[in-house]
């Protein structure tokens, strides 16, 4: 009995034992479940309902935009001589952040000191930028760096230091087209000139690339690039050979002739080209830091003068057109006076025809001539050959000049408006002038850039009218007027010379002179227009037949003979 009650207590005592481990187990099965459907919810609500916010902290904790810069493109002449190229060069810079983890000691350090000397860098002044600001990751400490000194900087193995890419313009026609060309800012960014004017075409548009870092600032995923366009290379309309013999001569006579500055511009007749273009004094565009500010400009297209006796062939043109004149007419130059004010010439003519009011510059005869005109037909004229309105050549800074807006002119203004006062022009517009003169009187656009053929031309006067006052310029050259004849024998040129007052900063004329030469050559088939300007010659002289024409006779010989134009006499 006892033996049986004994089991059947066993019996229910582990039935009920293991009712009790179902329970726990059950238990533990509905918590576990519970956590996984809680964590089930939550990856839903994270992969799901909240991606788009967590990829954006994602993105923006690990992603970086990195910009690709292109290459600057290559500026050339017209036969593919490089006038500005870009060279490979290194930055260095610092990571002072990397140096405070380390706990560096620079001052005592020779590799350091080898950094400090090979940079030309203050030792003291490395500390400085390292002190600054303990978290900063990045501070430039030399730009356009030669690689052989990256190379150096690189061997030296300093933590913390380290170098990146860049690039450098150089011109390797140095002063002879510096103002034309210009330069670039640390940044190859063009600041003047050409490089300037041109900058989006030079660089395009610089592309950008999609990196992803991870947390040790190592590149895991690297996309393809957006929003790139190539940069291009320039050409020129500019001839180097013909740049450097326009500059040379040009140079020497601004040095000659102790003036401040002299500029000379040279234009194909056929096509509007300009073949050179130069300002003297002039600067190495490659080691420009001691280069005084105001010789950077391109004074061919910022700087206006009143054109003086330049612009009387156009008037006598405009005479012949209206039927006022005659080519044989005889003109009275003896002074004469216009409400008190006298109307005088140089060197004292009774008479003069046309072709000898030219040949002597005469201020009375063409101011007789012009007194004649109506008002209108005078000012149009002017603006029929471009004076006084911008050339669009594309380059940035250029001057538009400046002509009487006033459609009446009194007897006054009409005198000294015939012989190049009262209004202001630039050279290149000047330069544009006689060009026009020497295409007979067709109007060609002109262009700093490479053409094959012109944009496209317009007749603006009558060609008959034209030659007949280049042929009166053709005598123009007189012994006196131009030095070395024996060259210029050979070829036959149409020329103007002329000399204006300076005005000063008050308006008022001061007694300092601008010579000024214009003309075409051969004069039988006008293939090249020059223009010289000399500012305030300091020497014996300051006509224009003394100071500028000579210029202009040594640099249109070279030209002629440069590019193997036959001499009228052969």
């Amino acid at each position: 009995m006892y033996t049986k009650k004994k089991i059947k207590l066993f019996k229910e005592k582990k039935t009920r034992k293991t009712i009790y481990i179902n329970w726990r187990f059950i238990a533990l099965c509905i918590i576990v479940f519970s956590f996984l459907i809680i964590l089930t919810l939550r990856i839903i609500f994270l992969q799901v309902i909240d991606a788009k916010k967590l990829s954006y902290e994602g993105d923006r904790r690990t992603l970086r935009i990195q910009p690709v810069i292109n290459t600057r493109g290559i500026i050339n002449d017209r036969l593919g001589y490089p006038l500005a190229v870009t060279v490979p060069v290194n930055a260095v810079f610092i990571d002072p952040s990397m140096i405070h983890q380390n706990s560096i000691d620079i001052e005592n350090n020779i590799r350091w000191q080898a950094l400090s000397n090979i940079l030309s860098i203050p030792l003291k002044k490395i500390i400085f930028h390292v002190n600054y600001d303990k978290d900063l990751k990045f501070i430039y400490l030399a730009r356009q760096v030669a690689p052989e000194l990256g190379e150096y900087v690189k061997a030296l193995k300093l933590p913390g230091i380290y170098l990146t890419e860049e690039a450098k313009r150089y011109y390797p026609s140095g002063k002879i087209a510096a103002q034309l060309i210009g330069f670039n800012n640390i940044d190859d960014e063009g600041i003047e000139g050409v490089e300037k004017s041109f900058n989006d075409h030079l660089t395009g548009k610089p592309g950008k690339r999609k990196i992803r870092k991870d947390n040790q600032g190592h590149v895991i995923e690297n996309e393809s690039l957006i929003n790139k366009s190539s940069s291009k290379n320039l050409v020129l309309s500019i001839n180097k050979e013909l740049q450097t013999i326009t500059y040379q001569q040009l140079c020497e006579g601004v040095s000659k002739n102790k003036a401040d500055f002299g500029i000379a511009v040279l234009i194909d007749i056929k096509t509007g080209e300009v073949l050179s273009m130069a300002t003297s004094p002039a600067y190495n565009p490659n080691e420009r830091q001691y280069t005084v500010s105001k010789n950077f400009r391109n004074r061919a297209i910022t700087d206006v003068f009143e054109p003086g006796s330049t612009v009387k062939p156009i008037v006598i043109m405009e005479a012949l057109k209206k039927g006022l004149i005659k080519p044989n007419s005889i003109i009275n130059t003896k002074p004469f006076f216009i409400r008190k004010h006298q109307i005088k010439d140089v060197s004292y003519h009774e008479k003069l025809n046309i072709a000898g009011i030219l040949q002597k510059s005469s201020n009375v005869g063409v101011s007789k001539i012009a007194l004649s005109m109506n008002s209108e037909d005078l000012i149009n004229t002017y603006l029929k050959f471009g004076l006084g309105q911008p050339t669009n050549l594309g380059l940035i800074g250029e001057n538009k000049g400046f002509l009487p807006k006033k459609k009446v002119l009194s007897n006054l203004e009409k005198a000294t408006f015939s012989f190049g006062y009262g209004l202001m022009v630039t050279p290149l517009q000047l330069a544009r002038l006689y060009t026009t003169i020497g295409s007979y009187g067709i109007y060609r656009p002109l262009s700093i850039v490479k053409i094959n053929h012109p944009v496209y031309e317009k007749r603006i006067f009558p060609q008959e009218y034209v030659k007949k006052v280049l042929n009166m310029m053709e005598k123009t050259v007189q012994p006196n007027e131009i030095d070395n004849q024996s060259g210029i024998k050979k070829y036959r040129i149409a020329i103007k010379t002329g000399t204006a007052k300076k005005v000063g900063i008050h308006g008022c004329y001061i007694k300092k002179y601008i010579a000024y030469t214009a003309g075409v050559a051969p004069a039988r088939n006008p293939k090249f227009s020059l223009i010289i300007v000399v500012d305030n010659p300091k020497g014996n002289q300051y006509y224009g037949g003394a100071v500028s024409a000579p210029i202009f006779s040594k640099i249109m010989t070279l030209v002629l003979k440069t590019m193997k134009i036959k001499p009228d006499n052969l």
